[in-house]
């Protein structure tokens, strides 16, 4: 059998026990089903072996050698990842369009008594339903965005509304950066298509009649690409937004970037381009701080001399309508589980 999907809630509540991805694991890597574990039936070596070999000699030699390669790595696969599973077991199967890996392996789940489906179209069916959901329809849901200069903690403040009940997406957790000069994160970041899937499945678990919070951003989190129903989404959205004093925000910087700051010469290297905004002379102040070890300082002027000048640009540019202005004296954990709880008590009295 195969399994016709016309929504991504098809994907999301499917019902199988597995979701299994039999292309390779560079195809894997890029995006997948959620859930999805991968099994390939060719690695990328032997598809591009068996790519090559179709288009430079013969389609026929192609299948034939593609066949051989796949039933040998399906076979393995049954011996070892999946030899635990009794009878009644149910899984999902896709390829990259519902082809020819896909049907092989289901055949032989099938074959020996599984009740395996395969998915119809493969991935291409999934990955039109996640551009449909972010590129062509406009977003259902009512957005609130939380601003504030840089370092008020807006990212630490998300998971702490979303325990006091407020809907929050949290797109910077989404693309792995903290979505500044200094945003990259251990792991860098998700490609395009992987973000946008997970970003389409959060979007998923939200409910369209109450207002989800969303960081403040542009719209580009490191080298991902924000999708257009989310950006003129947002584009349109009322904001809150955070304030709090320059000495209690360096003081945060310096403690949220100490992965970045620890590494001098990757922070002059990420800070050069600055010279053509900033000035020579105010990055070679930057450089001495870093030579000196004061993070404190040096992160008081990037917000300083930087990032609020940045801000306030935007700022003037786009004139969002703030419907409320929080203040804080403090950035410690205690004070922005107050915060949260004012802000919390606000957006549940918002109407938008």
């Amino acid at each position: 059998m195969t399994l016709a999907a016309d929504s991504l809630d098809t994907f999301y509540t499917h019902g199988f026990d597995a979701v299994i991805d039999v292309r390779s694991p560079a195809e894997f890597a890029e995006d997948r089903v959620p859930g999805a574990i991968n099994l390939p039936v060719l690695d990328n070596d032997e598809r591009a072996r068996v790519g090559t070999i179709y288009k430079q000699e013969s389609p026929f030699k192609a299948r034939k050698l593609g066949a051989a390669l796949v039933f040998r790595n399906a076979a393995n696969h049954i011996e070892q990842r999946l030899s635990h599973h009794d009878g009644a077991w149910r899984p999902l199967v896709y390829c990259w369009r519902g082809g020819q890996r896909s049907g092989a392996f289901t055949w032989m789940l099938r074959e020996i008594g599984w009740r395996a489906d395969v998915v119809q179209g493969g991935y291409r069916t999934y990955r039109r339903l996640v551009t449909a959901c972010l590129y062509d329809m406009p977003l259902p849901h009512r957005l609130v965005q939380l601003g504030g200069y840089t370092g008020t903690a807006k990212t630490a403040l998300l998971p702490r509304l979303a325990r006091r009940g407020v809907q929050v997406l949290d797109l910077e957790g989404l693309a792995r950066h903290r979505g500044s000069l200094l945003g990259d994160m251990p792991g860098g970041q998700p490609a395009q298509k992987g973000f946008e899937s997970d970003l389409a499945q959060a979007l998923h678990h939200l409910d369209p009649a109450r207002p989800v919070v969303v960081e403040a951003e542009s719209s580009k989190i490191g080298q991902i690409n924000l999708p257009p129903a989310l950006w003129d989404a947002m584009k349109t959205a009322p904001w809150v937004e955070i304030a709090a004093p320059l000495k209690a925000r360096a003081r945060y910087l310096a403690e949220a970037y100490e992965d970045i700051l620890a590494d001098g010469e990757r922070l002059k290297a990420k800070l050069a381009p600055l010279r053509f905004h900033r000035g020579h002379a105010l990055v070679d102040a930057w450089e001495t701080l870093i030579a000196d070890g004061d993070r404190l300082a040096l992160c008081r002027s990037l917000a300083e001399d930087h990032y609020d000048p940045a801000y306030r640009t935007s700022m003037r540019a786009t004139a969002p309508q703030v419907l409320h202005r929080e203040e804080t004296a403090a950035l410690d954990p205690a004070s922005l589980d107050d915060l949260a709880d004012r802000l919390a008590e606000r957006l549940h009295t918002i109407r938008i």
